[in-house]
């Protein structure tokens, strides 16, 4: 059975995965109009009737903005902890109340073709959370929004075959730019993004046979670049004595376009 990963979008404009077989999919987080999720599926030849549900990290508007039109056009079902739909629910998000289903952190839950279990992560929000899903013997590990990797975190990361991580900023472009300096601090913090640096000397630290697929995610407008991230991580492997040699594969995901899809059982 084919299990294939993209990111329709990812970035502070709006972040939404996909990934599926050829029987269903899921969504993980909403946060690009409802439209364009359709359109992007559509161009790719999947139908929105295999989409199961959608998994949503925290209440942030680039994690939800098509969430509720999800729920009232498409009847999807949507996923997070009792504390994160607090947070999202009010008279006015018109959120779909057929749709809405609770979750706890750190109990696996079975949707589909997908054991899925979700896990804390430190960031600005009232609770934000990632999310370890297992697909017969293959792991993913979707981690974006966090100010710094935490041990229970860590030990989703270090097991995943497919990690999407964070790699926010370039620490001297954030320190050079025109970011008031609140803004910049709160990026800095322990509750606000993961820099370059900070993810590259934790894939230098924790690198395994086991993880096939780097994907950085939620790259800065402002205070990034792909050709930042990926000297960064090189410079800090080089600097352990690693060599990345195609192993494991390295994408950028794109802000607002869908990258290709990947086939995680090739």
């Amino acid at each position: 059975m084919g299990l294939n990963f993209c990111s329709l979008s990812s970035g502070s404009s709006g972040n939404c995965y996909y990934l599926g077989n050829e029987f269903h999919g899921i969504l993980i987080d909403a946060g690009i109009s409802a439209t364009s999720i359709r359109k992007f599926l559509k161009d790719m030849g999947i139908s929105m009737q295999t989409v199961m549900g959608v998994l949503i990290t925290h209440n942030h508007i680039d994690h939800i903005k098509g969430l509720e039109l999800l729920t009232r056009k498409n009847s999807i079902p949507a996923f997070t902890t009792h504390k994160v739909w607090q947070s999202i629910l009010s008279p006015q998000k018109k959120i779909s109340t057929d749709c809405i289903r609770k979750i706890h952190l750190q109990e696996k839950f079975h949707l589909a073709d997908f054991d899925i279990e979700a896990f804390p992560v430190c960031h600005d929000a009232p609770e934000t959370i990632g999310f370890h899903i297992c697909a017969g013997n293959k792991k993913i590990t979707i981690v974006t929004d966090l100010g710094h990797i935490c041990q229970t975190a860590s030990q989703y990361i270090k097991v995943a075959n497919l990690l999407v991580i964070e790699s926010n900023y370039d620490e001297q472009m954030l320190e050079n730019g025109g970011y008031p300096y609140y803004l910049k601090a709160r990026i800095r913090s322990d509750h606000g993004h993961l820099g370059n640096h900070q993810t590259a000397t934790f894939l230098a630290d924790n690198i395994n046979d086991d993880l096939n697929y780097i994907c950085f995610a939620h790259l800065s407008k402002n205070n990034n670049t792909p050709e930042l991230v990926l000297q960064t991580l090189e410079r800090t492997f080089s600097n352990k004595g690693i060599t990345l040699k195609g192993q494991p594969q390295i994408s950028i995901l794109s802000r607002n376009t869908p990258t290709e899809m990947i086939n995680l059982n090739e």
